[in-house]
């Protein structure tokens, strides 16, 4: 399936993730994204060095200035389990306005057409790197890596496309 492209529409799927009474849930992503500005911000997975020091730290320091452009919803999905996501969101104590969010079949970034086969490494298929804004469903910006690289998809560069 070809990667997700501007001005295609969000795919449904269902997402799982621990609400702020640490219940876990399974959310929409159409209900999360609906009438809604919204930065999808894919990783291919949960602890993984540049996911962890360098892409989703740039979120959570962008998110005021997110927020300021528009953004309504920042989410960061892995193909990982709600229970790992969990704890890796937990050592941003500094987070206010990112989701993390599972996705632990996979079968929502299938959806996205954003595999990224990593089984040579021990890792099995996971999500390629990516940040995605889209309006009411509809992709404005699809910025998606090539294999491991962290080139393009990064919070300045979402910012720089708001």
């Amino acid at each position: 399936m070809a990667p997700i492209a501007v001005g295609a529409s969000l795919p449904e799927g269902s997402l799982q993730w621990f609400d702020e009474s640490d219940q876990l849930q399974s959310v929409s992503v159409h209900g999360l994204a609906k009438d809604k500005k919204v930065v999808l911000v894919g990783v291919p997975g949960a602890f993984t060095p540049t996911c962890s020091m360098q892409h989703v730290p740039g979120f959570i320091q962008s998110a005021e200035e997110l927020k300021a452009k528009g953004v309504d919803e920042i989410l960061v999905i892995s193909v990982n389990d709600p229970f790992v996501m969990k704890a890796w969101a937990e050592t941003y104590s500094e987070n206010n306005h990112v989701k993390f969010l599972a996705d632990g079949s996979g079968k929502y970034t299938e959806a996205l057409g954003l595999e990224l086969d990593l089984s040579e490494k021990g890792l099995g298929t996971r999500s390629r790197r990516y940040a995605i804004f889209a309006d009411d469903l509809i992709v404005k910006v699809a910025n998606i890596e090539e294999g491991g690289a962290f080139t393009i998809s990064g919070a300045e560069d979402i910012l720089k496309a708001l």
